[in-house]
C-alpha cells in the first residue's frame, strides 16, 4: 500500500534563554475560566522565573518559578497571597523536565515529569480568568508588570514543547516576528552547558554548577579550595607537632596536593617524631607442618595503601620495622649457597633473604653479622637447628624494601619443628623535606628546577625569613603566561600571574613587618576557577579566573627559586620547606652545586622557641629543634601539661631538695654556708603547683633559710589555703589566707604564687586571682632547702605550720615549680644527680591528671622504698662520709648480698622447676590463647637459659 521507509518525527524547536533579561512573550485569549500550559525546561540554577501572567480585570496574577530545584506556584490577588505550593525536587540537574500547569475555576494543579508523585493541587476561594499575555523566562524591562518584579531573577538555561491550551506554540513563527515577541533568545538551538563535564573538581570533590559557572562541593574530601586541590591535613606528624600538637592519632597527606589520599596514623611526639602505621596481623603467630610443596604464607595489610606508604618513607629520615623470628628445628637460611628455607616480600615485590637487624644483599642476621650466632658455621641463630627456642629478630631498616608485605615459613615439617613470628608496625621517624632549606647569601644568585608546564592547578607553598625589604621568592616564565612570588615590601607579599589574558595580582598585606628574621608561611594556588594567597594565618585573598584563559598553564622555562632569570630584584633570607603540587623540591642538594646559596638555614628557635612551655629551653638542632624540660616541672617534647610530673605522697613522707649542694656543685665552692650565702638571696619567687589531698591541716611546701627565715604553704584544718612568709627572723610571719573554699575535697587544685619584693600575687584554678603586701621584709636572704610533705629536721616555725607539719601531706603533688627549680621530678627523674632527699612512701603517678574518683588507683608506677642511697640517714649520697667504719660496713654488706643472691636463685630454680612440671600437667588446659601458651613457653626456655647461667655462677 502507500507507505515510505522513514519516520517523520515532530520539529522540536528548543530556545536558550541566554541572560537573566531574556524573555518569550506569547499572546493568550483573555477572560477564560480554564488556563492550561505545558513545556519542558532544563537548566543548571536553582533559582529562576519560568512563567508568569497578570490575570484578567486586574484580578491579580500567578508565578511559576524554581526555587531551590524545585517548582513553586504563587497565586496572588493585590495585597494577598491565594496560593503557594511546590512539586518537583532536584530540577537544576542540566536535564529535561516537563511542566503541566492547569488552573479551572478555583482549582490549580501542577504536575511535574508526567510523575503522579511529583504533583500539587490546591483550592483557592477566588474564580480565576486568564489573561491577555503570557511571559516565559523573564519580563520587559520596560513597562510596568509587576508580576515580573520577582528576588530570583530571570530563567537561565532551555525550553521547548511549548503549549497554551493545548495547542503547540510555533517557535519558528516566533522566530520569524509572526507570533509573540522576545529578547535575547537562542531559537532552534539550546546553548546550554555542561560545566561539569569533564570534571575540574579534583580529589573527588562533588561538581554542580549554575549556567555561569561550576562549583565543587569539598566536603569528605581532605581538600579544600575553589576546586578542591590543597590538602586540609599536614604531610607528616613532624608538620603537626610544630605546630604545637602533641602525641595521637592523625591524618596525613604524605603527597600534599597529589593523588593519594590522607590516611590515618599515630604521632608520637617525642624529642623524635615517629609516625606508626599499623597493619592487621600483630600477634605472635606459631607455625607448623610448613614445608616447601606446602608452605605456610601470610600477607599484611596496611592502614594505607602501598604508595601512600611509599610517599611516607620517602620523606621519613629513618624507617624500621621489627621482624621477631622464634624457632625450634626450624631453618632460616640452611646453606648460605642454597635456597632459603624461609623469606619475606617488601614493598618492591622482591624476595629478601636477611632477617632483622641484617642488611640487604649479605643473607645472613643479625647475629651473622656480629659473630654472635650460637652455632658459628652458621649466620642465623635457627639454622643451628637445635631442639630448643631461639630467635633471630630485629630491625629491618632498609628503607627501600619496607613495608613487609609478605613472610614465607617452609620448615616446621620434620618432628619437633616449630616457629613463630611476630611483625611490629612500620615506624618512621622525622621528616626530611620539612626541615630542607637554603640560604641565599647574594641578590644574583637563584636556584632553578624543572617547570609547571601543562599542569590544571599549581600550588606552591613554603616558608622564608629574611632581614629584606623586598625580593623574588620564585618565578616561572613561558612564551605568554607567566607566574611569581614575591615581597614586595616589608609588610606586602604578591602573587602575579598570567594565563594569556593579561597579568592579574592577588596581593596580602601584614599589620606587621614579614623582614623580622622569624619563619613566615606562604601557599599560592592558581587553578581553573581562581588564583589564591595565603600568609601565614592572615585571612586568604582570591582573585576569580578572567574569562579565556588557558586551562592549562603553558610554562615552558625553568623555576628560578630566590631570584629571577634576568638576576634582579634576588631574594636575601631562607627558604624551607617548597613544595610544588605536593612534591617536595630538595633545595640542600641543589644549593650544594649552587654558588651564592648554601644548604641549610639556622635559627629555628627564634620562630618555634614559644612552643616550649612551663620553663622548657629551645635547643637548636640541624633540623629544626628541641624542648629542653631539665628546668621545667613538665615533661614531653614541649614541657606542656598533659605530661605533667606527679607524685603520691603517704603519710609522713618528706622531699628534701637542697640549694646547698645545688650551689656547691655548680660553683664547686666550699660547703661552708657563708661561701654561698649572696648567691641565694632571694628578691621574688615565682612558685606553681597542684595538689589533691582530703587531709587537713596539710604542709604543702617549706622554704627555709640559714638565717630562720622561711616560706610554708599550708592547707588550715578547715581546708584553706594559706601563705606564710618570714623574711625577718626578728618579726612574726605574714600570713595571707585564701579562704574561697575548702580546698581539701579531694579534687585537683591549681595554685601560682609569685613574690616581688613585698608584693605578693596568688592565683587559685586559674581564676581566683588577689594581691597582698608583705611586711616582714622583701630579702629571703640565705634560702638553704625546699621540703614537700613533711619537715623532719627541727625548725623555728610558727605554731600552725607546726601543727600542718604534724600530719604532713598525704596526696597527690604535681608540677611542682619553684623558680628554675622542679623538686619533684629531680625527686622522680634524677635521684642520683640531684641534691634530693626522699624518705618515706613516694610514688610516681598520673594522679595530675586524673578525677578524683581516679587518684588513689595511680600510685603504683615508681616506688622510691628502694632508693639509692642513704635515706634514713637524711643526708644524699654525695655527702656521705667516707670513714673505715664505712668501708667495713660495706663489705659485709657486699657478703650478705651474695648470700642473699645464692639463696634467691636456688628458690627460683626450685620454684621454676615446679611451674614448668606444673604447666606439663596442665598443657592441655591451657590451649584457649594461643598466643599466650606460646609466650609461656618461650619465657620458660629462656628462665631455664637464664637459671643455666646463674647456676653457675
Amino acid at each position: 500500500g502507500n507507505m515510505s521507509f522513514s519516520c517523520l518525527e515532530p520539529q522540536v524547536v528548543p530556545v536558550t534563554f541566554l541572560s537573566s533579561s531574556s524573555y518569550l512573550a506569547l499572546p493568550g485569549t483573555s477572560g477564560q475560566d480554564e488556563i492550561f500550559i505545558s513545556f519542558q525546561f532544563r537548566t543548571w540554577n536553582k533559582e529562576g522565573l519560568l512563567l508568569s501572567s497578570k490575570l484578567h480585570q486586574a484580578s491579580g496574577g500567578f508565578l511559576l518559578h524554581l526555587s531551590d530545584g524545585k517548582v513553586r506556584i504563587s497565586l496572588h490577588k493585590p495585597g494577598k497571597a491565594l496560593s503557594d505550593i511546590t512539586a518537583g525536587a532536584g530540577l537544576n540537574n542540566g536535564q529535561w523536565h516537563s511542566v503541566s500547569f492547569s488552573v479551572k475555576r478555583n482549582r490549580i494543579s501542577v504536575i511535574v515529569d508526567n510523575d503522579v508523585t511529583s504533583s500539587a493541587h490546591a483550592s483557592i476561594p477566588l474564580q480565576i480568568y486568564s489573561g491577555d499575555a503570557f511571559y516565559f523566562g523573564g519580563c520587559p524591562s520596560s513597562g510596568n508588570i509587576s508580576e515580573c518584579n520577582t528576588s530570583f531573577g530571570g530563567f537561565q538555561g532551555c525550553m521547548r514543547l511549548i503549549s497554551i491550551g493545548n495547542k503547540a506554540v510555533d517557535m519558528i513563527s516566533v522566530q520569524q516576528n509572526v507570533f509573540g515577541n522576545f529578547s535575547d533568545l537562542q531559537i532552534d538551538l539550546c546553548g546550554i552547558i555542561d560545566r561539569c563535564l569533564p570534571n575540574y573538581c579534583e580529589h573527588g570533590g562533588e561538581c554542580s554548577q549554575s549556567w555561569n559557572s561550576f562549583y565543587c562541593n569539598c566536603a569528605n574530601t581532605g581538600y579544600k579550595g575553589a576546586t578542591c586541590h590543597f590538602p586540609i591535613y599536614e604531610q607528616s606528624c613532624e608538620a603537626y607537632k610544630h605546630r604545637g600538637n602533641t602525641s595521637g592519632f592523625y591524618n596525613i597527606d604524605s603527597d600534599g596536593s597529589g593523588p593519594l589520599r590522607p590516611f590515618l596514623v599515630y604521632c608520637n611526639m617525642t624529642d623524635t617524631t615517629w609516625t606508626i602505621v599499623q597493619h592487621n596481623n600483630t600477634n605472635l603467630t606459631r607455625v607448623k607442618s610448613a614445608n616447601r610443596e606446602n608452605p605456610h604464607t601470610v600477607f599484611f595489610k596496611y592502614s594505607a595503601s602501598l604508595d601512600q606508604l611509599q610517599a611516607t618513607i620517602n620523606h621519613a629520615e629513618h624507617c624500621e620495622q621489627e621482624l621477631a623470628y622464634h624457632c625450634k628445628k626450624s631453618r632460616l637460611l640452611d646453606k648460605p649457597d642454597g635456597l632459603p628455607l624461609s623469606w619475606w616480600i617488601g614493598r618492591t615485590n622482591e624476595t629478601q633473604t636477611y632477617w632483622g637487624g641484617s642488611l640487604p644483599a649479605v643473607r645472613k642476621c643479625a647475629c651473622g653479622l656480629e659473630g654472635t650466632c650460637i652455632d658459628t658455621q652458621h649466620y642465623c641463630n635457627c639454622d643451628a637447628d637445635r631442639d630448643e627456642w631461639t630467635n633471630d629478630t630485629g630491625f629491618l631498616s632498609y628503607k627501600e624494601h619496607l613495608p613487609v608485605t609478605e613472610i614465607v615459613i617452609t620448615d616446621t615439617d620434620r618432628p619437633n619443628s616449630e616457629a613463630a613470628y611476630k611483625l611490629g608496625p612500620l615506624l618512621c621517624r622525622g621528616d626530611r623535606t620539612f626541615w630542607n632549606s637554603a640560604s641565599f647569601n647574594t641578590e644574583m644568585s637563584y636556584l632553578h628546577f624543572p617547570t609547571f608546564h601543562g599542569e590544571l592547578s599549581a600550588d606552591v607553598s613554603f616558608f622564608f625569613k629574611t632581614t629584606a625589604s623586598s625580593g623574588v621568592f620564585l618565578e616561572n616564565l613561558g612564551i605568554q603566561d607567566f607566574i611569581r612570588i614575591e615581597l614586595y615590601s616589608p609588610s606586602e607579599v604578591i602573587f602575579s600571574f598570567d594565563v594569556g589574558n593579561g597579568p592579574r595580582e592577588v596581593t596580602v598585606q601584614s599589620l606587621t613587618s614579614l623582614n623580622d628574621n622569624q619563619w613566615h608561611y606562604v601557599k599560592a594556588e592558581r587553578n581553573i576557577k581562581e588564583a589564591s594567597l595565603q600568609v601565614d594565618q592572615l585571612p586568604q585573598r582570591s582573585h576569580g579566573a578572567p574569562p579565556d584563559g588557558h586551562i592549562r598553564l603553558q610554562l615552558n622555562s625553568q623555576l628560578f627559586v630566590g631570584g629571577t632569570a634576568s638576576r634582579q630584584k634576588g631574594f636575601l633570607g631562607c627558604i624551607r620547606s617548597l613544595q610544588l603540587n605536593g612534591m617536595a623540591l630538595d633545595l640542600e642538594e641543589r644549593a650544594k652545586i649552587t654558588p651564592g646559596v648554601e644548604p641549610g638555614c639556622p635559627g629555628h628557635c627564634s620562630s618555634y622557641g614559644n612552643l616550649c612551655h612551663n620553663g622548657g629551653k629551645c635547643r637548636e638542632k640541624y633540623s629544626g629543634f628541641s624542648c629542653d624540660c631539665t628546668f621545667s616541672a613538665y615533661a614531653g617534647p614541649f614541657c606542656k601539661k598533659g605530661k605533667d610530673i606527679s607524685a603520691y605522697f603517704g603519710t609522713g613522707t618528706s622531699v628534701i631538695y637542697n640549694f646547698q649542694e645545688y650551689y656547691t656543685l655548680a660553683k664547686n665552692s666550699s660547703s661552708h654556708a657563708s661561701s654561698f650565702y649572696a648567691d641565694m638571696t632571694l628578691n621574688s619567687e615565682a612558685i606553681t603547683f597542684a595538689f589533691r589531698t582530703t587531709r587537713t591541716p596539710s604542709l604543702l611546701l617549706y622554704v627555709n633559710s640559714f638565717y630562720k627565715e622561711y616560706l610554708s604553704v599550708i592547707l588550715t584544718r578547715n581546708g584553706h589555703l594559706q601563705i606564710r612568709y618570714k623574711l625577718d627572723s626578728h618579726q612574726n610571719p605574714d600570713v595571707f589566707g585564701i579562704n574561697i573554699k575548702n580546698m581539701a575535697d579531694g579534687q585537683l587544685q591549681h595554685v601560682k604564687i609569685n613574690r616581688e619584693e613585698e608584693m605578693l600575687f596568688v592565683e587559685v584554678n586559674q581564676n581566683e586571682r588577689m594581691k597582698f603586701i608583705l611586711s616582714s621584709g622583701t630579702e629571703f636572704n640565705a634560702i638553704k632547702s625546699l621540703t614537700l610533705g613533711k619537715i623532719l629536721e627541727n625548725s623555728d616555725v610558727d605554731e600552725e605550720t607546726m601543727k600542718a607539719n604534724s600530719q604532713g601531706f598525704t596526696g597527690c603533688l604535681s608540677s611542682v615549680q619553684f623558680n628554675h627549680i622542679a623538686p619533684l621530678k629531680a625527686a622522680l627523674h634524677h635521684s642520683s644527680s640531684a641534691p634530693v632527699i626522699v624518705k618515706g612512701r613516694f610514688t610516681e603517678s598520673n594522679c595530675g591528671t586524673l578525677t578524683g574518683a581516679d587518684s588513689t588507683s595511680s600510685e603504683t608506677t615508681h616506688s622510691f622504698a628502694d632508693h639509692s642511697g642513704p635515706i634514713d640517714e637524711g643526708e644524699p649520697l654525695a655527702n656521705a662520709i667516707r670513714s673505715d667504719s664505712a668501708i667495713i660496713g660495706g663489705v659485709i654488706a657486699v657478703v650478705i648480698f651474695i648470700l642473699l643472691c645464692i639463696t634467691a636463685i636456688a628458690i627460683r630454680i626450685y620454684k621454676k622447676k615446679g611451674i614448668y612440671s606444673k604447666n606439663e600437667s596442665k598443657g592441655s588446659e591451657n590451649e584457649d590463647s594461643a598466643e599466650s601458651a606460646l609466650k609461656s613457653e618461650l619465657s620458660m626456655q629462656n628462665t631455664a637459659n637464664e637459671n643455666q647461667k646463674e647456676y653457675f655462677f
